[in-house]
């Protein structure tokens, strides 16, 4: 099986980072600016942005993880990783059908569907 499913949460992941920093870029300066420790306050919207950057890292280590167990040719991905990624992607396209949360849903199937390995 071709090892493309940790990859993909990968590259959606840095897509989210780079979108991050070109939507946010200026309530991420702020953060820097204002020296990064205990910068969020009450702000929403420096949470909110605070909240997607960590999101994306937390993505990049998901993905990380499953590119290791993929890199296992004696191991099937375990189905809650399809599971949980299914979660996410329709939690998240529930509360927000305008986003990148739909790239989650082709590597969620396939997790789901895919035969056992001999």
């Amino acid at each position: 099986m071709i090892r493309w499913i940790g990859r993909w949460i990968i590259g959606v992941s840095i897509i989210h980072t780079i979108f991050a920093f070109a939507v946010f870029g200026d309530t991420i300066a702020s953060i820097v600016k204002r020296g990064v420790f205990n910068t969020v306050g009450t702000g929403p919207m420096t949470a909110a942005v605070v909240w997607f950057l960590l999101f994306g890292v937390l993505l990049f280590a998901y993905g990380l993880n499953v590119d290791e167990i993929e890199k296992s040719a004696a191991k099937q991905l375990p189905k809650s990783i399809g599971w949980s990624l299914l979660a996410l992607g329709l939690i998240g396209v529930i509360l927000m059908p305008a986003s990148g949360l739909w790239l989650i849903f082709p590597p969620a199937i396939v997790v789901l569907t895919q035969k056992a390995r001999a």
